[in-house]
């Protein structure tokens, strides 16, 4: 029998409008607009519904916003009768695996994802930091590169392995630079920087996991009902310490996305629904095995088109 995974985008898929459609049609969903907005003391949903997109962008907003949208389309999903097997998250969107999986509660999601976007961009101030996506490089190569350029003195690691041809390195601004430069020197198709406030999932964001690790101490973390798959590791997450560990990790821890989905390939899964705005992830998996069901739902369309072609 075919399986269901539900999937969470990170950063970067944040746009105004995400979720106006359904949050203005259906009470249930913008309840969790006015959750959010009330676990964090202010108008989140403003920026998520009317921008303007540089306040959205911010990364203590986008986190919140996010998870938001994500758990609200994964809950109206699961009122409709799609039930996920598993579920994984890009990177802030594991948070969004926390919630569906009755780990963490939505509220306490949005405190700690709010707070780990302050304690992300206070780690590294703006402009000493740096991210870029390597094109058409092989892991083994690209992590030889970044070790030399970091034997050197600027520090830069791989950061998110994405799918085949594609990784993120994330470190200082020299080292990032440097590394495009050697890699495409020994063959990267392309190296593109990316518009990003801070280097992360790399060592210089271990201040905001050790600032983070005091927040997760303070909520109640319970045994997941859904398998999650996590991020560092790209095995599933099974009690509450590992939970916990893998919220710290995360942080400063490559991204294992490809390993991620090719996991829940091998698990059965064969239909991925991305719940958020965007299409990031489903183009992910699609490059990661074209024989992948793949659906994004952000809107009453996408909602209804999957309802009808999974409920029939």
């Amino acid at each position: 029998m075919s399986k269901i995974a539900f999937i969470f985008p990170g950063q970067g898929s944040q746009k105004v409008g995400m979720g106006a459609e359904l949050v203005a049609n259906d009470e249930a969903c913008k309840a969790f607009y006015d959750r959010a907005d009330q676990a964090l003391n202010f108008k989140l949903s403003k920026y998520m519904l009317e921008g303007p997109q540089e306040e959205l962008t911010l990364t203590y907003h986008a986190q919140p916003a996010l998870l938001t949208t994500g758990v609200m389309i994964a809950s109206k999903l699961i009122e409709a009768g799609i039930t996920p097997d598993y579920t994984a998250g890009h990177s802030l969107g594991e948070y969004g695996s926390f919630v569906i999986a009755e780990s963490l509660s939505f509220e306490d999601a949005v405190k700690i994802v709010h707070k780990r976007g302050l304690y992300m961009n206070e780690a590294v101030p703006a402009g000493l930091g740096a991210m870029a996506a390597i094109l058409g490089m092989e892991e083994e190569p690209l992590k030889g590169v970044c070790a030399e350029i970091t034997e050197g003195g600027d520090l830069v690691q791989l950061a998110n392995l994405n799918c085949p041809g594609q990784i993120v390195i994330s470190g200082t601004k020299e080292g990032v630079e440097k590394a495009s430069q050697l890699a495409k020197e020994r063959g990267a198709k392309r190296a593109i920087p990316l518009d990003v406030s801070g280097p992360f999932h790399c060592e210089l964001m271990k201040p905001a996991a050790v600032q983070l690790e005091k927040e997760i101490e303070q909520v109640a973390i319970s045994q997941p009902k859904i398998p999650i798959i996590n991020n560092v590791h790209a095995e599933i997450l099974e009690d509450v310490e590992s939970i916990k560990k893998e919220m710290v990790e995360q942080v400063y821890s490559p991204v294992q996305w490809e390993r991620d989905v090719r996991k829940m390939l091998e698990l059965g899964v064969t239909t991925f629904i991305e719940c958020g705005p965007g299409k990031v992830l489903s183009g992910l998996v699609r490059k990661i095995d074209r024989s992948a069901k793949t659906y994004c739902v952000y809107d009453e369309a996408t909602f209804e088109e999957v309802v009808k072609e999974l409920k029939g």
